[in-house]
């Protein structure tokens, strides 16, 4: 086969550069969290620290919000595997990963994010919950709703009170109480507390 014919075989358009990819979501992930809100984050700003052009991202996402969702996407870690052996121990496992999260700084952004700029951009907010919050909070649902059935909860507990109950909790801790890195044993601490009042 000729250099010609070699050419003209190969498939149209250039293949997506993973490296370049992870340095956009690198960049996005380091702007905000230098304290860069989603209205003064741009494309070109993060074209420049990324060290892409402009069109390599906008080949990649039609826009900035979609860039965004997908950045702080990456911020959530995999869901915890549930052993199921007990409500309070997939409960403290859940909690505990919320734990690990929000003490990193990049994970302090998307809470950041979430408290400040969901009012201003609900569709940004509306996609990032349905691809990087809702798993996780419809695994809580299901532990919370197994121990209703299994007894280990009361019967006639408000599950949606319930999952209140804790992300308040560690909401508050990562948002609003003492300062420096969270107790290791937080997790269990609010999940106990909790369970006090959702137990029979």
């Amino acid at each position: 086969m000729s250099i010609q014919e070699s050419a003209t075989a190969r498939p149209a358009g250039r293949p997506r550069s993973e490296k370049a990819e992870k340095a956009i979501i690198e960049a996005t992930l380091d702007l905000i969290a230098a304290g860069m809100g989603v209205s003064e984050l741009t494309i070109e700003a993060i074209a420049s620290k990324a060290g892409v052009g402009k069109t390599t991202i906008y080949r990649r996402w039609s826009n900035k919000e979609d860039l965004i969702v997908d950045a702080l996407a990456t911020l959530k870690a995999p869901m915890p595997e549930l052993s199921g052996t007990s409500v309070r121990d997939d409960l403290i496992s859940l909690v505990e990963a919320m734990r690990k999260e929000s003490g990193e700084k990049r994970g302090r952004c998307v809470m950041n994010i979430a408290m400040s700029e969901a009012d201003r951009y609900p569709r940004l907010m509306e996609r990032f919950l349905k691809r990087a919050v809702e798993p996780r909070r419809e695994a809580m649902r299901g532990v919370i709703e197994r121990g209703v059935a299994t007894g280990e909860l009361r019967p006639d507990l408000d599950v949606d009170m319930g999952m209140a109950l804790i992300s308040g909790a560690m909401l508050w801790h990562t948002k609003w109480g003492p300062a420096g890195a969270l107790p290791r044993d937080l997790a269990q601490r609010v999940v106990d507390a909790a369970l006090a009042g959702m137990a029979p």
